[in-house]
């Protein structure tokens, strides 16, 4: 076969795999779509899943219902989705987890890049560092320099070891010089009980919880964890510029298909999805959880889950953190 005829039967090839898709994408949905969320039931991200599940459906004519898979920290539901059928009606809100993951535990079921398609982000959360009233000091730069003058006297509590709350802790001590002794506990909810009581000094919280305390001036809020102040805490500054530059860490969620689903497909979800996460209302209701809505390219979110696989990498590695 001349190299002209070879051309010609891979253009024709190409043009075929390309009019394949197109019909797939015009046939889609036809059949309900099944979002696969690693969170329990009734917390905020949930609520996100089933929210945005919610408008998808809508906007497709077809339902979209939520699948709680919990455990693993994340690891069952994202096993669950890399092996499901790339066609579009199994999709998966992922949290930083599954970047946190791949340093975390020594061998995953799946890939967390070649495994998955991007759609987009959607969400990020910032925590908040809030102290007990008792602890002398009113910055982040105050509890620098207390903790630098006490070092291995400080205690932080975290929901869990390996969890965004827990890295930030250690990301702040690796930043910041200092030595603070973490206490773990299974969830958000009896670290703040402990918190409030005084059994322990610190604790990055999410901000729903913590903000009827602070309100209430039963905890201290010292500084937000994200790059930018949070609308729901305008008046507390950024660790960043409250004492300790390039600090940021926060919680993100992001949607995404299985390897291999058809481009046009997830075109066709990734256009949708940015459409629900620039309603004002959504934004207003999300806001009120602790969830900023955001959303990028197939392309974007795909580059964002690499740099934080190495980012976070380093976190856990610095922390000692490992999880079975």
């Amino acid at each position: 076969m001349g190299i002209i005829a070879r051309f010609v039967n891979l253009a024709a090839c190409v043009l075929a795999l390309s009019g394949a898709q197109t019909t797939f994408a015009q046939g889609y949905p036809s059949k309900p779509i099944r979002i696969v969320a690693p969170f329990p039931v009734g917390g905020a991200p949930d609520v996100l899943a089933r929210s945005i599940g919610a408008k998808l459906g809508e906007r497709l004519g077809q339902a979209v219902v939520v699948e709680n898979r919990l455990g693993a920290g994340g690891n069952i539901a994202y096993a669950s989705v890399a092996s499901a059928a790339a066609d579009g009606y199994t999709l998966l809100l992922a949290s930083g987890s599954l970047a946190t993951n791949v340093s975390l535990y020594k061998d995953l079921k799946y890939d967390a890049v070649k495994d998955f398609a991007p759609i987009t982000l959607v969400a990020t959360s910032p925590h908040v560092l809030v102290a007990h009233p008792s602890v002398q000091a009113t910055s982040v730069s105050e509890l620098i320099a207390l903790a630098k003058a006490k070092p291995g006297q400080l205690t932080y509590g975290s929901s869990g070891s390996g969890t965004v709350l827990h890295l930030a802790g250690e990301m702040f001590k690796t930043m910041a010089g200092v030595d603070l002794v973490h206490v773990p506990y299974k969830g958000g909810a009896p670290a703040t009980n402990d918190l409030l009581s005084g059994q322990i000094a610190l604790m990055f919280s999410a901000m729903p919880g913590a903000l009827p305390q602070v309100r209430a001036g039963k905890l201290r809020a010292l500084g937000v964890t994200g790059a930018q102040r949070s609308p729901t805490m305008p008046d507390v500054p950024t660790i960043a510029e409250a004492g300790l530059p390039g600090y940021a860490i926060e919680a993100w969620f992001g949607l995404l298909a299985p390897a291999r689903t058809p481009g046009s497909i997830v075109a066709k979800l990734n256009k949708d999805v940015v459409a629900i996460l620039g309603d004002a209302e959504m934004k207003r209701r999300m806001a009120d959880l602790g969830q900023e809505l955001t959303s990028n390219t197939p392309e974007q979110f795909a580059a964002f889950i690499k740099s934080e696989i190495t980012r976070m990498g380093e976190v856990v590695r610095a922390s000692g953190a490992k999880l079975d």
